[in-house]
């Protein structure tokens, strides 16, 4: 089935994947959907420019895009001392007690922590932009909305649409009025940062709020054919899936399932909470013991982004290493619980075609009727 979004970007399937995974994306894009990459996890640019070359050597000639996380406002940043440093004692003491207590051992002997994700500040976020358009990237996404206007300039005069990510109908008209190309519904059901409202009350008012001004993408509990057709039928052009890529064979390069795609897979779709102790900001987590530690009496407020991921970074890193099922620390949406099985990304491709082809005939079959 082609859409609009089919034709803007040679694409064979209105499918938009978004992964954290370099692996994942270009095996979306070669499979005929469009794979998105986020940025951020890279803190050096020189890092996401080597991996970019390795996306534009192994996708085919396909189209990818970047997903980066940047607010519409430059906030005032100091350097990643000043910030550690305003992290209360409390909140370190409460982590540490915390992961002691689940039997997260240290890092070994040695070894260094990752000084928090930096892709969360605002001037990393654009070295990403800048990378990424010396690449030929077809799509810059923005995770917290309209990127400020310099940047949505900057990608616009190299011919790269802009696309944000939308929780209200509000917020979708505003990102227009920005300059934003395309929108992304984000309901409350998906993984990550997200809003309020549930997808199927959301994408359509989305899609009534911007008209013909903008192309309407619908994320947040899509994991099947049929909620693609759902999703196209509300009057979306295409889907932004996430969460239904974490299982997939390339998510951990071929190697045997992670802690965390085991704990995915054992998930049901009400095993996931909705929390600030991601990032800082609301985000839907898979619940573990981790996430409910920091809803029981006595622990403390998340901080404020970026300040929360500067606190838990190391944390997750040793949860990682952990390889606890009942422990990860991972973004997902309600959809796990149809995400059963390991599968390369091409056979999930094929099934959510296939599944959509059919459900498009079931429904031509009951008009005819």
């Amino acid at each position: 089935m082609r859409t609009d979004i089919c034709d803007r970007f040679g694409i064979d399937h209105p499918i938009v994947g978004f992964t954290p995974s370099e692996h994942v994306a270009a095996a979306i894009s070669r499979a005929g959907g469009f794979g998105v990459l986020g940025c951020v996890r890279f803190n050096d640019p020189a890092e996401l420019d080597a991996v970019l070359d390795w996306m534009d050597a192994n996708t085919d000639g396909r189209p990818y895009g970047v997903d980066v996380v940047m607010p519409s406002k430059v906030p005032t940043e100091g350097t990643q001392v000043d910030l550690a440093s305003l992290i209360p004692p409390g909140h370190r003491e409460f982590v540490e007690r915390t992961l002691t207590e689940l039997g997260v051992p240290p890092l070994p002997s040695g070894g260094h922590a990752r000084d928090g994700v930096l892709g969360w500040l605002h001037s990393v976020a654009r070295s990403h932009v800048d990378v990424a358009l010396k690449h030929p990237v077809r799509l810059i996404a923005n995770a917290l909305g309209s990127p400020p206007a310099d940047v949505i300039e900057q990608a616009h005069s190299q011919d790269v649409p802009v696309a944000a990510l939308a929780g209200t109908a509000a917020h979708a008209a505003r990102h227009v009025d920005n300059g934003v190309d395309i929108v992304v519904a984000q309901g409350y059901e998906a993984g990550g940062h997200t809003g309020e409202i549930a997808s199927m009350v959301l994408l359509p008012e989305v899609v009534d709020a911007v008209g013909s001004r903008a192309p309407v993408l619908a994320a947040g509990g899509i994991g099947s054919g049929r909620q693609i057709a759902a999703a196209l039928a509300l009057g979306a052009v295409g889907v932004w899936m996430g969460s239904a890529w974490l299982t997939t064979t390339e998510y951990t390069a071929g190697i045997e399932a992670s802690a965390m795609q085991r704990a995915l897979l054992a998930a049901s779709s009400a095993d996931t909470v909705r929390s600030r102790i991601y990032s800082g900001k609301p985000a839907r987590l898979l619940k573990t013991r981790w996430t409910q530690a920091w809803a029981a009496p006595g622990a403390p407020e998340p901080l404020p982004m970026p300040l929360q991921n500067i606190l838990v970074s190391e944390a997750h890193e040793r949860i990682q290493r952990s390889a606890d099922p009942e422990v990860v620390a991972m973004p997902v949406g309600q959809i796990v619980g149809r995400m059963n099985e390991i599968r390369p990304v091409a056979s999930v491709m094929e099934s959510l075609v296939a599944e959509l082809g059919s459900t498009v005939d079931r429904l031509a079959g009951l008009q005819s009727s």
